[in-house]
């Protein structure tokens, strides 16, 4: 990961959803500043964040929405 994108994710504002609840077990989202999306595991905030460009988010809520992950 290159220092201006670390930079991003360090600054980022972090949130999870609502239903999550108390135990953590969720991933948080950040818009970054260069219009990228920041993941990361709620539990493990210190580990590498995943960013995906803005389509690439889109499709993953899109996919969400119809079911597509659900197991």
């Amino acid at each position: 990961m290159d220092d201006a994108t670390a930079e991003l994710l360090r600054t980022a504002q972090w949130r999870k959803a609502t239903r999550s609840g108390e135990a953590g077990d969720c991933i948080e989202v950040a818009p970054l500043a260069d219009g990228r999306i920041g993941l990361r595991d709620s539990e493990h905030p210190e580990q590498p964040a995943y960013v995906v460009s803005p389509s690439v988010w889109a499709a993953f809520i899109d996919g969400a929405k119809q079911g597509e992950f659900d197991f």
